[in-house]
């Protein structure tokens, strides 16, 4: 009959700090995705002339505005968890990475703000005495249109240098496989290109061929999310990163 023996904290298998934080930037970017049906959700703010003076739902906006403030956050986080290994490879592409993250969230968080002044507007003014309908759909167009070029700036430009910067990073130490960053390298100048396009008006950011020039970037993000989720950094490529913590790669349980 066999006996079962704690084993001392001691003499524990040291956990792997550069698993924790692969997993947690893995989590991270895959919560970044839950504001994909933003654009089903804001149809009613975009579509309806007349939402400020009570047509359409406030449910979808809520929540719409909900997974924006979501996605803002786990963006920031992403790069502040990743700082620390970026730096090892290039501290310049990490510092660049970290700001337009934090650059994209903050733009974010602004867009969401006019949508929620809108929605104050719909609620508790539109509906009071000697409210001027007129000046009401103008200010609810100048706050649907802060919304329109917050999102065009924060989450599609900024995506862009997300790509490049720690694309390079990625892409230069193997921590994942090359496939994975070359994609985001490939896809950010289409994106810039489109952005650009949307910016002087050459097509609207809902057009099929904006929407098209997203998908490298998208499937990019949310492959990373999958792969640093699921498998984590590739070991060799952490043994060769340049000289660092080391020591605090490893800790006990």
């Amino acid at each position: 009959m066999s006996t079962t023996v704690d084993t001392p904290a001691a003499t524990r298998p040291p956990v792997d700090r550069m698993r924790r934080t692969s997993l947690a930037a893995g989590l991270l970017y895959l919560a970044t995705f839950v504001s994909m049906p933003t654009l089903a959700l804001y149809q009613d703010v975009r579509g309806e002339p007349d939402f400020v003076l009570g047509a359409g739902s406030d449910t979808g906006v809520l929540v719409a505005a909900s997974t924006e403030v979501v996605v803002a956050l786990a963006g920031v986080g992403t790069a502040v968890v990743l700082f620390p290994v970026a730096k090892r490879v290039s501290e310049t592409a990490a510092l660049g990475f970290v700001t337009s993250r934090v650059i994209e969230g903050a733009v974010i968080i602004v867009g969401v703000v006019s949508v929620l002044t809108l929605l104050t507007l719909r609620t508790d003014v539109a509906g009071t005495a000697g409210a001027d309908p007129a000046s009401l759909l103008t200010t609810g167009s100048t706050l649907s249109a802060v919304y329109d070029w917050a999102f065009l700036l924060s989450q599609s430009l900024m995506p862009v240098f997300n790509a490049l910067c720690l694309g390079w990073v990625l892409y230069r130490s193997g921590l994942v496989p090359r496939a994975l960053p070359a994609l985001g390298l490939i896809g950010a100048p289409l994106l810039l290109a489109s952005d650009i396009a949307i910016f002087f008006g050459v097509y609207d950011r809902a057009a099929p061929i904006a929407v098209l020039a997203a998908v490298p970037i998208a499937v990019w993000e949310f492959s990373l999310g999958v792969y640093l989720t699921v498998r984590g950094f590739r070991p060799s490529a952490v043994a060769a990163l340049p000289a660092g913590d080391r020591a605090s790669e490893r800790s006990p349980a």
